[in-house]
């Protein structure tokens, strides 16, 4: 189950709206074939599975199928396949997870037992479960997926005093950077980033599904007044997007930047910052943005934990010490007097890369996902 769990990880951007949905045949105790959900509108997981195993020649009565996520008992985009697996005589299913869309839960494992097919639920659930989190947000609250990218000192520093902060991590870790760019639609930064890191916010490490760049991302009340200055807006203003107040949207550099192909969107005040779940939403319905990858900096940290908006947290802790009270934090903008006051987080994962600790984090409140 955890093969076919890294498998599924593999359509996380291609398959969206669709759940990432991994699966493997077993013949006694080897894997003998695989597959997984590639793209939206193509064969699902348990039908690329059947397919390969019968182009290799495999009795498939005599194999017994893991699938990450329950089979599919409707007609979509694709046919049932509870029925693919019915018509190939596979004899036992063993599913990680449920569907947990109403209407749909439990429908296409009743349906395969009926049809006298063995039917095991719940092996490597949490990890099954947390391989949907991202399709279950995108059913429940209808905005993108968000996840946060921090690189920090020791001591929680994203950059010197002068906002220096190349490099934190080392060449690993910049490198898993490049591949989570490649699974999501779009990079989100700050304004206080995007002016002093000048970043280009591509993929350029890794293979690009459809090899199509993620959009561009910029919340900033305060647009450039030069834009040559800028990689993003001198090499593909086309695919940038900047999440700005309704009075920066209305202003003559407003009107340069649209003239170059960028996009401006006016956001609502919310608070003290502007409100960025409406932003959110509006990508997601506009723009096909279902997944987010936010790199900072801090105050846009802040902000996003602040209105509820991170859904998968990672963290490249390097082995280093700032000590400087007036170096960047990692996240800032907020002013809490207890430390009940303090957003909890669940540790899903932790492991070295290069010289570095990166751990990965969900919400607390999310323990049920």
């Amino acid at each position: 189950m955890h093969q076919a769990v890294s498998l599924a990880r593999q359509g996380r951007r291609t398959a969206a709206p669709n759940p990432c949905v991994g699966a493997v045949l077993t013949l006694g105790d080897k894997i003998v074939a695989s597959g997984y959900h590639r793209r939206y509108g193509g064969d699902h997981a348990e039908v690329e599975v059947i397919n390969t195993a019968r182009k290799m020649g495999i009795d498939l009565k005599q194999t017994v199928l893991w699938v990450t996520l329950e089979p599919c008992n409707h007609y979509g985009k694709t046919p049932p396949c509870t029925r693919a697996i019915l018509e190939a005589g596979i004899p036992r299913v063993i599913v990680g997870t449920r569907d947990p869309n109403f209407g749909v839960k439990g429908g296409g494992i009743e349906f395969l037992r009926a049809g006298s097919v063995e039917v095991e639920t719940g092996v490597a659930e949490a990890a099954c479960l947390d391989l949907i989190r991202d399709f279950l947000v995108r059913q429940t609250k209808h905005r993108p997926f968000i996840i946060l990218k921090l690189a920090s000192t020791l001591d929680g520093r994203i950059g010197a005093r002068n906002s220096n902060s190349f490099w934190i991590t080392g060449p690993e870790a910049r490198k898993e950077v490049h591949r989570m760019r490649a699974e999501v639609n779009g990079v989100l930064v700050g304004g206080r980033t995007f002016s002093s890191d000048n970043p280009g916010l591509d993929c350029r490490d890794a293979d690009l599904p459809g090899k199509t760049q993620p959009l561009a991302l910029v919340v900033s009340s305060n647009l450039p007044r030069e834009p040559s200055d800028f990689k993003l807006l001198s090499q593909r203003p086309e695919q940038t997007i900047f999440l700005t107040s309704f009075e920066a949207a209305a202003s003559k550099q407003a009107e340069t930047l649209k003239r170059l192909g960028v996009e401006i969107r006016p956001l609502p005040f919310l608070g003290t910052g502007l409100d960025l779940l409406s932003g959110m939403k509006d990508l997601y319905q506009t723009r096909d943005c279902y997944s987010i990858l936010c790199e900072g900096g801090g105050r846009l940290a802040g902000s996003l934990l602040e209105q509820e908006l991170v859904d998968e947290f990672h963290l490249f802790l390097a082995p280093k010490i700032l000590g400087d009270e007036q170096g960047i934090p990692s996240v800032s903008g907020r002013s809490p007097l207890q430390m009940s006051e303090a957003i909890d987080f669940r540790l899903a994962g932790q492991e070295q890369i290069g010289p570095d600790l990166w751990l990965t984090l969900y919400p607390a409140g999310d323990k049920k996902i």
